[in-house]
Parts: C-alpha cells; structure tokens; sequence
C-alpha cells in the first residue's frame, strides 16, 4: 500500500465525517422555534408534518451516506478496482474500450447496488408525505435513460480525451478543456431543447392573464421574451420550481406546472422577476465562465499526476493506467473541489440577493415574500438550518435571510 493509499482513505474518512457531523448539528435545529417572520409558514400541524419529513430523511440520509462510504472504502481495502481492471483487461488492451469498460461497470455497478435505497427514498419517504408522484414505470424508465445518457455522452467525451492524451501526452488538458467547453456552451444553449424531453413534455404557456402579465413584466424592464414554457413537473412530484436557460436568441423560462398551480400569478410574476434579474446581472454568464475555468484548472493539475503510476496504484491496480489514475485523482483533488464549491456557493447566494432585489425593484416585493413562504411549505422545507450547513451546503440563502432582506 503506498503511501496516496493512505492519503485517499484520510481523504474520504475526513469528509464522511464532517458530513455526518454537519447533518447531526443541522439535525439538532429542527425543533427550534420559528423565527417570528416565518410563523404564519406552518400551522401547527403542517409544522409537525415539516419536522417528521426532515427527521425521517436525516435518519434515511446516516443509512444511505455510510453504505456509500462503507462501499466505497471497501472498493479500496479488498482490491474492488484492480478485480474490475483485470477483467476489462481479458476483454480488450485497447486503452480506450479498456476505460469505457472500467467506468461503465463502475458507474452503473453502483447505480443498481444503490437502487434500493434510490427506490425506498421515492416510494416509501416521498409517497408517505405526499410528495411522489412517479410511477415504478417512469422510475425505472429514467435509470435506463440515465445509464443510456451516460454511455453515450460521457462515453463519447471520455475517448475523446484520451484520445487526446495518447496524441499530444500531458499538453491533453489544453483540448480536452476546449473540448468540455464547446460541450458545456452547446448544453447551457440547447439543454432545453434536447436533453429535458427525454424526460419531461414541454408545452409553450398558454394565452391568458398570466402570460400576458409575463409578458408585459418582460416589455417593462427591457428583456426579450418569447419562450416560456410549461414543464411537467407534476409527473414526478408535487413540488415546484422554474428556471431561466441558454442565452441569446435560445433563452427561454420554464415553469413547473406545480409553480403554476401553487401560486397566484403576481406571485408566479415575481418569482419569473427575480429569474429575470439572474440573467440582467450576468449571474448566468458569471457562473458559465468559472465553471470552464474550474474545469481547465482541474484538467491542468490532472496533466501533472496523471503520469504518476503512484496515482493509479493509490486505488489499488497493480498496472497503471489513465482510468486509473483518473479515479485516484478525482479523491486527491476532492479537498480542493470542496474549496472551490464553498466560494461558488458564496457567489451564488451573494447572486441570490441581488435578483431578489431585482425582482423588489422592477415588480414588488410582497408577492415574492408570499410566494418564497408558499414554496417553502409546499416542499416542508427546513426554516431553521444551522449555519455551519447552510455554509458548507446553500446554494441559497436560507428562508429567513431573504424575507428579511426583501423588507429592507
């Protein structure tokens, strides 16, 4: 056992647990009491309801967070990876099918070991609080079109950067971070449109009172719109939402169905406000660009270890290789990616104000406050998260800090 062995076994000890940790002190503020701002939320019995959900998932989450790691670290202890590498090994030499092999018996091994729990989670948890609305058909139906998505798209740019790594050896990160660039542009330009109805139907807002509102909201500050459409969210579950995507002439807004049927149109018009203010102060471009230079750092310290067969030994293969060392560095530089994550959830909570104060300034305040309180009780959201987690975790802020902030 070398000594990265080791390092990655502290590594993936350590974050299990300050996550158990964090979940524990998270799991000690759900009996607090409800910030005054927040008490006409919950009655009494929706409250009671909000806390049995949160408890239940917080127990779910310890069984499902140590099979993972106990899992995991097994994978590592009883020589897991170098079973799988020798038997790709009979199959091809090839060191692309080789990698395709490897990952794909990887990835989708542990999706159906972890099925189970996946499947207890939407037919057990959701159901009992009313929030499931999938059916086993449609359950299963995603897994495949999971699995198919990963094969085929994931497949495709893994050989490719290998590809790029036998031509041009270590100089690989330079094509391969354009490579995952040009695909991280097309996907934020055409997701809606390719990837979302192989899941969902998608159907242009109908001509009434509430697109007219929209549309007259989108003539007022200025922005062009001429896509908005209805998603079927109701189809899996009860809980709302809507989202901006793709810029240009492909921007478009999505509204869930459930957002549609939850909420009164002012308040739909406030919460498609402060999606507006996303896009008016270039959030959506701020986190495009990072996310292609995070990926072209990370792609650049790949390229110094990714020679080192320390790196690929460290996961216990006795023949080095680029999957291999590509499993030992995603562990190693997980320290750093968790780094990187609490300073893109710092900006995106900070991004998170300023369209609340977009949406305040270009339409009301009040019908965003109503609507923030309507979802959070919808999906028995937790009102009292303890800080530590909501700053390893939020990506926005919590309930409480927005209101407060709209009634500045």
């Amino acid at each position: 056992m070398s000594m990265l062995f080791y390092i990655i076994i502290t590594i993936l000890v350590l974050q299990f647990i300050i996550e158990t940790v964090l979940d524990y002190l998270n799991s000690k503020r759900y009996n607090d009491p409800i910030p005054e701002e927040l008490n006409d939320v919950f009655d009494e019995t929706e409250y009671k309801k909000s806390q049995a959900y949160k408890k239940t998932n917080y127990r779910f989450g310890l069984i499902t967070s140590s099979f993972s790691f106990l899992l995991t670290i097994g994978f590592l202890i009883f020589g897991g990876f170098e079973w799988v590498d020798q038997w790709v090994r009979t199959i091809t030499d090839q060191a692309i099918p080789m990698a395709l092999l490897f990952f794909g018996v990887i990835m989708i091994g542990s999706d159906v070991v972890t099925l189970p729990l996946s499947y207890y989670s939407t037919f057990v948890i959701e159901e009992k609080f009313g929030f499931n609305k999938t059916t086993k058909a449609t359950f299963f139906l995603d897994k495949i079109k999971g699995w198919a998505m990963t094969v085929v798209v994931g497949g495709l740019l893994l050989s490719v950067i290998i590809w790029f790594f036998q031509w041009t050896g270590t100089s690989f990160w330079l094509y391969a971070w354009a490579l995952i660039t040009l695909f991280t542009v097309f996907m934020n330009l055409f997701y809606s449109k390719l990837i979302v109805p192989l899941f969902n139907k998608q159907t242009p807002l109908e001509d009434g009172s509430l697109k007219t509102k929209i549309e007259t909201f989108a003539k007022n500050v200025g922005f062009e719109l001429n896509n908005i459409f209805v998603i079927d969210g109701s189809k899996r579950s009860t809980k709302a939402n809507a989202y901006f995507s793709g810029f240009g002439k492909e921007k478009r807004v999505t509204l869930y169905d459930t957002l549609i049927k939850d909420l009164e149109e002012e308040e739909i018009v406030a919460v498609l406000a402060h999606e507006v203010g996303h896009y008016k102060k270039k959030h959506i471009i701020f986190n495009l660009i990072a996310s292609i230079l995070l990926t072209g750092l990370t792609l650049f310290v790949l390229s110094l270890f990714v020679n080192n067969p320390d790196v690929s030994t460290a996961i216990g293969v006795s023949r080095p290789s680029f999957h291999a060392a590509l499993i030992g560095f995603a562990i190693l530089y997980s320290p750093i990616s968790e780094i990187t994550g609490l300073i893109m959830n710092h900006f995106s909570r900070k991004f998170e104000y300023q369209a609340d104060n977009y949406a305040k300034a270009t339409y009301a305040a009040t019908p965003l406050i109503t609507s923030l309180k309507k979802l959070s009780k919808n999906s028995l959201s937790n009102l009292t998260p303890h800080p530590a987690f909501v700053f390893m975790h939020y990506s926005h802020p919590t309930l409480l800090q927005r209101i407060q902030n709209l009634k500045r």
